[in-house]
């Protein structure tokens, strides 16, 4: 009668010994630290996709979308995005004869009966306003309002280019980022 045992195989102990260090949760942080690089590098993509989607700068955009790591006992990677209806303002705005020139989403447009600055033209002065475009909402001089520009960022995050950055990136990069960890682990059996 013929016989094999586990450990009788050549490179099995070895190979054994490696799977031993794989404990429940050691696959876990291989699961968080997998997810938390991954995460990171997708948000940075997703993060310049947005720039050239909404015509904000970078470093408003990186401002507005905070990480949620992933740790051992919560395998989930997060980008939570603050933000409303973001002011014109951010939109590399300058005030013309006609009105504000803008660009939210990328797309410069004139904005017609809106202002940064007072006074008569040429002579204009700035307003001690925060540099934000206002637009008069009555037929007076007051009262102004706040213009906004339309972009809204967690509604831009998941659609387009953003969305399309984020899936491609992950989908890359995660699977090799657990298959690096577990090498890590396991002193490059598996490599």
């Amino acid at each position: 009668m013929l016989g094999m045992y586990w450990s009788d195989v050549t490179g099995i102990g070895e190979l054994d010994r490696a799977m031993s260090k794989l404990s429940g949760r050691t696959i876990r942080l291989i699961g968080s630290r997998s997810l938390n690089r991954a995460g990171s590098q997708g948000r940075t993509r997703t993060g310049r996709a947005l720039v050239k989607q909404t015509g904000l700068k970078l470093r408003t955009v990186r401002a507005a979308m905070v990480p949620v790591r992933a740790s051992a006992s919560s395998l989930v990677y997060r980008i939570k995005v603050r933000g409303g209806d973001i002011a014109l303002k951010h939109f590399d705005a300058r005030e013309t004869r006609s009105g504000v020139s803008a660009r939210p989403f990328g797309q410069r447009k004139i904005f017609k009966g809106t202002f940064i600055k007072g006074g008569k033209f040429p002579s204009r002065v700035a307003l001690n306003m925060g540099g934000h475009v206002y637009a008069r909402s009555g037929s007076g001089r007051l009262p102004i309002k706040k213009q906004k520009s339309g972009v809204i960022l967690p509604r831009e995050l998941v659609k387009g280019a953003s969305a399309e950055a984020w899936q491609t990136t992950v989908a890359k990069v995660l699977p090799m980022r657990v298959i690096h960890e577990v090498k890590r682990e396991t002193g490059k059996v598996f490599g």
